[in-house]
């Protein structure tokens, strides 16, 4: 669906990545990417060219590079700019040639002739602007573009003629650490700022690494120009790729050391393998273990589990060979104190990655944003200050709306009400309601309402591994942290046992401020129906425990309580069920007030019960 079509002459943030492109855009409503028509945000970065046919750019280009290896270009990022005689033993090996173009420059031999980088970067870039222009319902023709810091004059001056030669107007080359700390919000003109913040930049991506220390220095312009690079580091052969190499360096191992070491694997099956290698490093990224498995053929299967402790170490060294670069850049930057340090690139989703990088700077990294989607977020954002668009209708001083976590039976319990003053910090205690339970899942919400269906859903995560304890006895601490930059980062914590989750995110993407108005509204306008559900369903899930506890009770001891206790305390248990139906069915129809009291008369009468039941424990007996 279009974002707006009331635009004029608008411009767009393109990250143009060595792997993946993305466009997105910025209005009141913060910046969003912009979806093609089958919903995908990236668009790979490959294009293929056939003598005689169209160029074919994107997801179908990847898709069947196997079957058209020496006429698919990839990674054409790291030739822009770049001399032929530079390039050494880089291109050796590259399915594609590589060959000594206009200039003296690096150019590849596809499709019968010979095309530059340059070209190569036109056709993603005009792929982004037909999915900005359909999605806009408006013609594209400008755009903010990021660039790695470490490019140089002539790599800077290739990516604008790309966009030339894509019918876009560059109107501004930014950095891609700069552009990844304005979508956090970092260095926004609005903030009330004493001092400069160091901030770290780290970019693991599919093809390259790099880290930049960037300075912000305060009371600078709203043209981006205040983020000054102190320091820039990094690998560009070291990516995902090589991640995803490694697993399969590990799968081919065993393959040949099961089946015979002259086996091969024709470009097929490697493109299948590198498929499947993916998949297992995604998955090990929020699973504990993946399984690997591939035919051969009759009689010839390979299937294998890959846990996630055997996979970090597998990866280890690459992600050594980052922290090496961070220590370099942090050396040439003078090692100032950091302030933040912001994650870039899918491949830091993977928690030993995210584990290194707070480890090495002694801080968590924020990664509230889609690492994949952050620089052009932060290029929509550029964008919209040069075109004016941008106007920054919700209070980043304040918190907009209340933010809670879902309790049982669909209520929501508020730990940060709206319009604190951040940074703030709030914590809270919870525990389980059902007997050994191992996993809770944890619902962060947005809004004034009191139940989970009238907010607005910003994040869920799971706190695992808790010990089997019975229910109400586990004690997890929740904590939220709103930070100077508006970044919500949701702790949970089981105490006895020390097993921790964590989420970040943004809570105010996406919300214009009408969308803050209206929320507050219909708080005020449903304030008494919704506290009235939110006390009935609280009053539900305390009465159930009680009752749990009560009859688990009344099972050991009923031999021991004479009959007319027995029927009192049985029509008190009979009674609250009763209101707990009557709740289930509908909540509004419920008076809270006798439903409250029907607990309270079923605690008061089971007192008798409970002290039979701790003498008969203090007696060493058992039911």
């Amino acid at each position: 669906m279009p974002v707006t079509s009331s635009i004029i002459d608008p411009i767009v943030g393109i990250d143009l990545g060595t792997t993946n492109s993305l466009v997105a855009f910025c209005d009141d409503a913060g910046p969003r990417i912009l979806m093609d028509d089958a919903g995908h945000a990236l668009l790979p970065s490959v294009v293929r060219f056939v003598e005689g046919a169209a160029a074919v750019v994107g997801h179908e280009a990847r898709a069947h590079a196997v079957e058209y290896p020496v006429d698919t270009v990839y990674s054409a990022k790291r030739f822009m700019g770049r001399g032929f005689a530079e390039q050494g033993a880089s291109i050796g090996g590259l399915p594609f040639a590589v060959v000594d173009g206009p200039r003296g420059l690096a150019a590849f031999a596809v499709g019968g002739a010979v095309v530059t980088p340059q070209e190569v970067a036109a056709h993603v870039l005009r792929a982004l602007k037909a999915v900005a222009e359909r999605r806009l319902e408006v013609e594209v023709r400008r755009a903010v573009i990021t660039v790695p810091a470490y490019f140089d004059d002539a790599q800077r001056q290739a990516t604008r003629d790309a966009a030339r030669l894509a019918g876009i107007e560059a109107v501004r080359i930014v950095n891609e650490p700069t552009a990844a700390a304005l979508a956090y919000g970092i260095g926004a003109s609005e903030r009330r700022r004493t001092s400069s913040e160091t901030i770290v930049v780290y970019d693991f991506g599919g093809g390259t690494f790099d880290v930049s220390v960037l300075q912000l220095v305060p009371g600078g312009p709203d043209d981006g120009e205040f983020f000054q690079v102190l320091s820039a580091a990094g690998d560009t052969r070291l990516g995902g790729d090589d991640i995803d190499d490694a697993i399969i360096a590990l799968v081919t191992g065993e393959i040949r050391a099961a089946f015979g070491t002259e086996l091969e694997f024709p470009p097929a099956a490697r493109q299948a393998l590198r498929n499947f290698a993916e998949r297992a490093k995604m998955t090990l990224s929020s699973a504990e273990s993946a399984t690997l498995e591939v035919s051969l053929g009759v009689d010839r299967n390979y299937r294998r589990v890959l846990g996630r402790a055997e996979f970090e170490t597998i990866i280890a060294p690459l992600v050594d060979r980052t922290i090496a670069a961070c220590r370099r850049a942090m050396r040439d930057a003078g090692a100032p104190e950091i302030d933040r340090v912001v994650l870039v690139g899918g491949s830091t989703r993977i928690p030993a990655v995210r584990s290194a990088v707070a480890a090495f700077f002694g801080r968590e990294p924020y990664a509230a944003l889609d690492p994949d989607q952050v620089v052009a977020l932060g290029a929509a954002v550029q964008a919209a200050v040069l075109s004016g668009a941008r106007r920054d209708l919700l209070l980043v001083d304040v918190v907009p709306l209340s933010l809670g976590i879902e309790t049982v039976g669909g209520a929501v319990a508020k730990l940060v009400m709206r319009n604190a003053s951040i940074p703030t910090r709030a914590t809270e205690m919870f525990s389980t309601s059902v007997d050994g339970q191992v996993n809770v899942g944890i619902h962060v919400l947005q809004g004034e309402r009191e139940l989970v269906a009238d907010c607005r859903s910003i994040a869920r995560f799971d706190l695992r591994g808790i010990p089997p304890m019975p229910a109400g006895i586990p004690q997890i601490e929740v904590e939220f942290m709103v930070d100077a930059n508006g970044i919500l980062s949701v702790t949970a914590a089981e105490r006895r046992s020390g097993r921790r989750a964590t989420v970040q995110v943004i809570p105010t993407y996406g919300l214009t401020a009408a969308d803050v108005d209206r929320m507050e509204a219909d708080s005020f306008t449903h304030a008494r129906d919704d506290m009235q559900r939110h006390r009935v369903v609280d009053l539900v899930a305390t009465s159930r425990l009680d009752l749990k506890w009560i009859c688990d009770a009344l099972a050991r001891v009923r031999d021991e309580l004479d009959p007319a206790y027995l029927q009192s305390l049985e029509s008190a248990i009979m009674s609250l069920k009763g209101h707990i139906a009557a709740a289930e069915h509908d909540a509004r129809a419920v008076d809270a007030n006798a439903f409250y009291q029907a607990k309270e008369a079923l605690d008061r009468v089971s007192v008798r019960m409970h002290e039979v039941a701790i003498t008969r424990s203090l007696r060493g007996e058992s039911a």
